[in-house]
Formats: C-alpha cells, sequence, structure tokens
C-alpha cells in the first residue's frame, strides 16, 4: 500500500471516530436529561400513590352513627413553648366549622382532639400528651379504665384498673363515650404490659398508641351531625277574637240658636241671647261641628235658625214685654 493512502485512510478514520463519539456524547447527554425527567416524574407519581392512598384510608373511615368526618393536612409539629406538648397543626380551622374537643382520628385509630383554634388552622393535642386522658373499655372483656399519656417515645398508661379486673394483653382499648366527646367504640391503644404496683388497689397497665405520629400528613375531623328528627310541637288551636262590642255613639246636643225665643220669664236686669244684636257684618252664628265619625253614628238634630227681630230698646227688655201684656182698661171700671 502506498503510503500517501495509508495516511489517508488512518486521518478518515480517525476523524470518523472522532465524529462517532461526539453523537455518543450527545447522545449520552439527552438520554441522561431524559432520565432525570423520567426520575422525577417516577417521584412525583409514586408521592401521589402515596397521598391517595392515604386519602383513600381517610375516606374509607366510616364514622359513629350521627357523625360525619372531614379531612385535613398536617403542616406542622410540637408547638408550645419549648415544644413540651405532644401537638400538630392542622389547616382546617374556625372558618371550617372546627370547634374546640372536636375528635381528631386516624384510619388506625383515636389521634386526639382539637386544643386551640384560629380562623385557618387548629392545634390538636395527641392522645400521648401528659395532660390527656380518655376514658375507654377493654374490647374484649370490657374493663373500663383511663388512658393517660406519658409523653413522647413512651407508651400509654391505662388508669384506675381494680386489682383482679378481667384484662389480657394484646387487647385493644376502645373509647366508652363517657366523656362525650369522642364517640363510643373508637379504637386507641393496644395493652402491651399489665402488672402490678406495690400494695396499690389498681393494676399497673402499659398500652401502646395505634398510629405513630411522626408518620401523620392526614387526618380526619369528627363533626357530630343532628340526625335525630326534632319532635314538632302540636300546632296551638287557632285564637278567635271575641266580637266587637257595640259601640254607643256620642249623642250630639240639641243645639239652640241664640236668636231662638226665650221660653221662660227672664229675671229683671238681665239681658237675654235674643236681646244682644249680632256684630256688624255677622249674621248667624253657624252650627256647631259634628264630632268625630263613629260605628254607626247617630245624626245631630239640629233646629233651624229663625232670623232675629230686632228690639227696639235693648238695655229695657222686661220692662217693653210688660206693656205689650198689660190690658187696656175699659170705661165702666
Amino acid at each position: 500500500m502506498a503510503p500517501g493512502k495509508w495516511v489517508h485512510e488512518q486521518v478518515a478514520s480517525f476523524w470518523s471516530r472522532y465524529l462517532y463519539f461526539v453523537g455518543i456524547r450527545q447522545q449520552n447527554d439527552q438520554l441522561r436529561l431524559e432520565l432525570d425527567s423520567a426520575k422525577k416524574e417516577l417521584a412525583d407519581l409514586r408521592e401521589n400513590a402515596s397521598e391517595v392512598e392515604r386519602l383513600r384510608q381517610i375516606l374509607s373511615l366510616t364514622p359513629p352513627i350521627d357523625w360525619t368526618r372531614r379531612a385535613a393536612r398536617i403542616i406542622s409539629h410540637r408547638l408550645g413553648p419549648n415544644a413540651a406538648l405532644e401537638t400538630f397543626l392542622i389547616d382546617k380551622g374556625s372558618a371550617h366549622g372546627v370547634s374546640v374537643n372536636m375528635p381528631v382520628v386516624s384510619p388506625d385509630g383515636v389521634v386526639g382532639r382539637v386544643l386551640r383554634l384560629s380562623p385557618t388552622a387548629a392545634t390538636i393535642l395527641l392522645i400521648t400528651d401528659p395532660n390527656s386522658r380518655i376514658p375507654v373499655v377493654s374490647q374484649k372483656n370490657r374493663t373500663q379504665g383511663i388512658v393517660k399519656g406519658e409523653g413522647p417515645t413512651k407508651e400509654l398508661t391505662l388508669q384506675y384498673v381494680p386489682q383482679g379486673a378481667p384484662i389480657e394483653e394484646g387487647e385493644v382499648l376502645v373509647t366508652s363515650g363517657l366523656e362525650e366527646i369522642f364517640p363510643k367504640g373508637l379504637p386507641v391503644a393496644k395493652v402491651t404490659s399489665i402488672g402490678r404496683s406495690g400494695s396499690s388497689l389498681f393494676q399497673l397497665i402499659h398500652a401502646a398508641p395505634l398510629f405513630t405520629p411522626r408518620q401523620l400528613e392526614e387526618v380526619a375531623l369528627l363533626f357530630k351531625a343532628n340526625a335525630a328528627a326534632v319532635p314538632v310541637a302540636p300546632a296551638a288551636a287557632p285564637v278567635v277574637a271575641p266580637p266587637p262590642q257595640p259601640t254607643t255613639a256620642p249623642v250630639s246636643p240639641i243645639i239652640t240658636p241664640p236668636n231662638a225665643a226665650p221660653t221662660g220669664k227672664p229675671q229683671k236686669g238681665l239681658k237675654t241671647p235674643a236681646a244682644i244684636p249680632p256684630a256688624p257684618g255677622q249674621g248667624a252664628p253657624p252650627p256647631a261641628p259634628a264630632p268625630a265619625p263613629t260605628p254607626a253614628p247617630v245624626p245631630a238634630v239640629v233646629e233651624p235658625a229663625k232670623p232675629a227681630k230686632p228690639a227696639k230698646k235693648a238695655d229695657k227688655p222686661a220692662e217693653s214685654e210688660k206693656k205689650r201684656r198689660k190690658p187696656a182698661r175699659t170705661e165702666g171700671q
């Protein structure tokens, strides 16, 4: 082979390998980007599937009779001075109908109750907190007691169980409903150990909660529904008003006009109304106004006014009247 041809082939081979490796690198970079995107999408799908499974479990929780449920998301853990309280914060508050002492549960059992409220959030006190106490009853032997929290990472204590009361390890404790906060029959804890405490009258019993506080992400709030029908009071008989009593209409007095003739003999020296002439420009006085209209009024009887006769001497009406009535003397008298 000629030296020039060999050199040409070597250079062409080197260049083709270079271009091949450049293409391979670009392809690898593209595949890495696609792999990273696929991994991110797979992580999101797994997270969504896990959330769907948790929400499905919460929705599968059957609330007791006369109770309804509503899901809530946990947004914070351990609130309080120096994180002393076993609490967490949820994203539902008084604006969503949440109230203090409302039960909080998970698909595994009772979680706690609402401790404090704000319009958009609520603080939940866990059953593991030392301030928490729940009346319970054993599911199998029906032995009653009170479950008390002992703090984080510690088991619960079942108090006030008399010596000799039947109870077994592994028995589930459920709410008794005596405190009127939690509905009856919700699982709370499982008995882990039973013992004696010296000369105490009660057994020393420990129980483990049915949930892991640090693994909770969603919980369910139990709302008490007014399912019972409210009794309707019988309709009262209609009240019949008594018939109105007939009212007697006032009878208007008979008005005698001032220019009417006197009925009797007036006293001497007194002026009768007929003797007082009307003022200039005034005629007979108008009749008195009729009273206000009333049911079935009786019309007023008013005598017609007579024209007044002017008196010749208004100052001495009594003397002129005597002269007119004095009979004339006859000649034989």
